[in-house]
């Protein structure tokens, strides 16, 4: 991450340093358990040590980043069970989004999840498991837009930036994109019928097999 030009105001700079680190932390950049040392970020940001503590106080009640006593910050480590509790919180807030879809949907945007899941089959078919992980991404997040539901979409993305290491490395595994295709595509069609009871099942099934698969 370059250099950036120190902004002109506390919270412009507050705001930036917290932009920076969270992109940093969700795209894979600052691995679990990297020390935060806010002097290096203060330099590496072009802000003050206190835009970075408070950047940093702001990603631990996110539950990104966590503050051990003398020994400064660190990116938070999420453990498997962490993660099997956050997907259960998933399955409510993601089964009623999937609802809301299924019934708020327009044509226009069930023409774009009918494309992401013929991406996704292309992927898979090609042996791409990364543009499938994107793609998987992409998917969910069309789905929580189309539902119309911001606190549940809120919600949502503040428990998925803690499982960024576990859906990547999932994504991964060997024969986990065939596994999940399957469970995608029925999601995108019980939201094309226009059922939300289906479609919020599905989305269920789906995570269930998450669960199972941090699991393994």
């Amino acid at each position: 991450m370059p250099k950036q030009a120190r902004p002109s105001t506390g919270e412009q700079a507050r705001q930036h340093a917290l932009a920076q680190l969270r992109q940093a932390i969700l795209r894979g950049e600052m691995a679990p358990a990297q020390r935060l040392v806010e002097n290096e970020l203060a330099e590496q940001f072009g802000v003050t040590r206190a835009s970075v503590r408070a950047a940093l106080i702001e990603l631990e009640s996110e539950g990104l980043v966590e503050r051990i006593r003398n020994r400064g910050s660190r990116v938070r480590v999420v453990t498997v069970e962490e993660a099997v509790a956050i997907t259960e919180c998933r399955m409510a807030l993601e089964g009623l989004c999937a609802a809301k879809a299924a019934v708020a949907v327009t044509d226009e945007q069930l023409t774009r999840l009918v494309a992401v899941g013929e991406a996704m089959s292309k992927a898979v078919a090609d042996g791409e498991p990364v543009t499938y992980s994107d793609l998987n991404h992409e998917l969910h997040a069309l789905i929580r837009q189309f539902s119309g539901q911001q606190t549940a979409v809120e919600l949502l993305e503040r428990l998925n930036g803690q499982l960024v290491r576990h859906r990547f490395q999932l994504a991964l595994r060997p024969g986990r994109p065939q596994k999940s295709l399957g469970e995608h595509l029925a999601m995108i069609e019980a939201i094309r019928a226009r059922d939300p009871q289906a479609a919020e099942a599905a989305v269920r099934a789906h995570l269930s097999g998450v669960i199972d698969a941090l699991r393994e």
